[in-house]
């Protein structure tokens, strides 16, 4: 399926992959966005949905899982994107080998604000404690973390510091004046049930 993305819509897109999205290899070629959101965000997962325009269709589906240890059951929302060759060629650079990675051309990639917007509703953390925060990067090496370290104070003027996680990987951590700087770009872009994320308030 050919589609058409406008510099916003590909700026939710990348932001998207760098978060909690998931791109699904659907051939040789193609492959599709998936979202899925604990129902609670079901508000967001759509504003993201909205956003794409064409690229989603139908409606999302509604499900349930039960945890294996505690029992519990969790509801959560799931969306899938249309199969396009522009989402292969994301695919291509984002998992080379199936793993998913923080590629080296972050920069070039990670250019409209909107995209770290999605990042951080998606992996942000806002420390209220302490006036600062974080953007929890995942499994990724320390030569990735840099990279987007790099790519966010190149592209936004936004400066971090690389925190290890240990086995959890690494995460980004914005004192207080470069947290102000962050949530004053992204939060003109919050859905209601995002706003948490963007609160300095105590």
């Amino acid at each position: 399926m050919s589609i058409k993305i406008t510099p916003k819509q590909e700026g939710v897109v990348i932001g998207s992959i760098l978060g909690d999205g998931y791109i699904q290899k659907t051939g040789s070629k193609n492959a599709r966005l998936r979202y899925e959101h604990s129902y609670k965000q079901k508000e967001y997962l759509m504003w993201k949905v909205s956003m794409l325009g064409t690229l989603f269709n139908g409606r999302p589906v509604f499900m349930e899982r039960v945890h294996p240890k505690t029992n519990r059951t969790y509801k959560y929302v799931r969306h899938q994107s249309n199969s396009t060759p522009y989402l292969g060629r994301l695919r291509k650079g984002f998992y080379p080998k199936g793993r998913k990675i923080i590629p080296s051309n972050l920069r070039d990639l990670l250019k409209h604000p909107i995209s770290l917007a999605v990042w951080f509703f998606d992996a942000g953390y806002l420390c209220k404690k302490h006036c600062g925060s974080y953007l929890y990067l995942g499994r990724v090496s320390s030569e990735e973390a840099t990279v987007a370290q790099v790519a966010i104070h190149q592209n936004f003027d936004i400066n971090s510091k690389v925190y290890s996680k240990g086995v959890k990987g690494y995460a980004l951590y914005f004192n207080s004046d470069n947290t102000k700087k962050l949530v004053g770009l992204v939060k003109v872009f919050a859905s209601s049930d995002m706003i948490y994320k963007v609160s300095l308030t105590p």
